[in-house]
């Protein structure tokens, strides 16, 4: 996957992609924790390193849903979208609300070529709706 985006093989970023992989909607400091076990003395700095130049090469999508932190997934090159729980934070994909990308066809384009909409939907996940049922 690196060779193929152009990107150099190196240890941080292999276990980096592999985190991201492991633990879809991971933040950066759960992603340097997963990376840490495999290479305990890797740096914040180089952890965003690797996330910067994954994310660029296209191999990993950063999203950061309103009132939350950045987070990291391996899903690309689909317009997906996502829920996200009011109460836990918990994040879920889901995809395209109808039809192709970009899923949604705005009422007024302006002139632009549009490739893809970004949707969050926000209620709670069933295991806090579930806790909050009397």
């Amino acid at each position: 996957m690196l060779r193929d985006a152009a990107l150099r093989v190196t240890r941080p970023r292999v276990a980096v992609l592999s985190a991201v992989h492991r633990h879809p909607h991971a933040d950066t400091d759960s992603i340097i924790r997963a990376v840490r076990r495999e290479l305990p003395k890797v740096s914040h700095q180089t952890v965003y390193d690797s996330l910067h130049a994954l994310t660029e090469a296209g191999l990993i999508r950063r999203i950061q849903p309103p009132g939350h932190v950045a987070r990291y997934e391996s899903r690309v090159g689909d317009n997906h979208h996502h829920l996200v729980c009011r109460s836990c934070g918990a994040i879920a994909d889901v995809d395209c609300a109808v039809g192709e990308a970009p899923c949604l066809n705005a009422s007024d384009d302006r002139g632009f070529v549009i490739d893809e909409a970004e949707v969050v939907y926000r209620g709670l996940c069933p295991a806090c709706s579930t806790a909050r049922k009397p």
